[in-house]
């Protein structure tokens, strides 16, 4: 059974995913901050658009980091975490997380998760469709 390590999320990977984060951010006429987190949830990469707002910095990284510590979308655990939602407020855990769309977790060629991609700067929407083409981007 394969198991992933801090180490099998690579700086190229991360910086590749960036890089098709920020394709599509400009595609789309957005500025984003845009934060790779590895398997360990520690900081790997981060890119900061010109022109994108400094109050998302924050966000993008934890985005990143809540995609990672529960290894899904950032909006799937907004939906539980609703009142009345089994992961009711969660956000308040683990040092502050962020439960609305735009962290996407990671997976390497085998569907091991091995990171995740947290952007913010736009609308949710904006930011989950750069955070899944910075997914779908990685190397």
């Amino acid at each position: 059974m394969s198991t992933a390590t801090m180490s099998d999320l690579t700086l190229d990977c991360a910086q590749a995913a960036i890089a098709a984060a920020i394709k599509k951010s400009e595609e789309m006429g957005v500025k984003m901050n845009i934060a790779v987190v590895d398997a360990g949830a520690n900081l790997k990469a981060f890119q900061r658009m010109d022109g994108a707002w400094l109050g998302s910095i924050d966000i993008a990284h934890k985005k990143a980091k809540t995609a990672r510590f529960f290894d899904m979308n950032t909006g799937e655990i907004g939906k539980l975490s609703q009142p009345g939602g089994s992961l009711f407020n969660i956000e308040h855990s683990n040092g502050g997380l962020i439960s609305f769309p735009g962290g996407v977790p990671l997976r390497n060629g085998n569907g091991v998760v091995v990171g995740a991609i947290g952007v913010s700067g736009s609308t949710v929407e904006d930011d989950h469709a750069v955070a899944e083409a910075g997914a779908n981007g990685m190397s």
